[in-house]
């Protein structure tokens, strides 16, 4: 709860990348959370990557430690990566399972208890998601 409090108040990569070769738009209507995400990729790895926006605690926590998670990876990498944190955050799979390639993510393994925050903690990965595929439609989580 602290290392998430404390990126929800203090997030880490928030602002624009002005040369991103991607970036979406996310919005979370039943939260409020709005989040622009820009990546800036070469040679199928993430380079650069920020995010503005606003949000709870629990949506600008998760931009901030993904940004910081993903920076440096291949973008293939960052894709397994979303897929195991969603499937911690669902009941899929366990920590332990999840540890090897969440790192310090595995902290948001508790928002599975409260279902309806677990779209607040997935709104910056989907919208990563929908940047690195070059979608020009706003990703929504209802």
């Amino acid at each position: 709860q602290e290392v998430i409090l404390d990126h929800g108040k203090a997030p880490r990569n928030f602002r624009r990348v002005e040369d991103a070769s991607h970036h979406a738009v996310g919005h979370n209507p039943l939260c409020g959370d709005r989040i622009t995400i820009y990546v800036k990729a070469g040679a199928g790895v993430i380079e650069e990557i920020g995010f503005q926006g606003a949000g709870c605690a629990i949506s600008t926590a998760s931009a901030s430690m993904m940004t910081e998670a993903l920076k440096g990876k291949p973008v293939g990498e960052c894709r397994e990566i979303f897929e195991a944190f969603h499937a911690l955050l669902t009941g899929e799979r366990d920590v332990e399972e999840s540890a090897p390639l969440l790192g310090k993510l595995q902290v948001f393994s508790g928002v599975r208890e409260f279902p309806i925050r677990v779209k607040c903690a997935t709104l910056a990965w989907h919208t990563l998601n929908s940047a690195l595929a070059g979608e020009s439609e706003a990703v929504t989580t209802e």
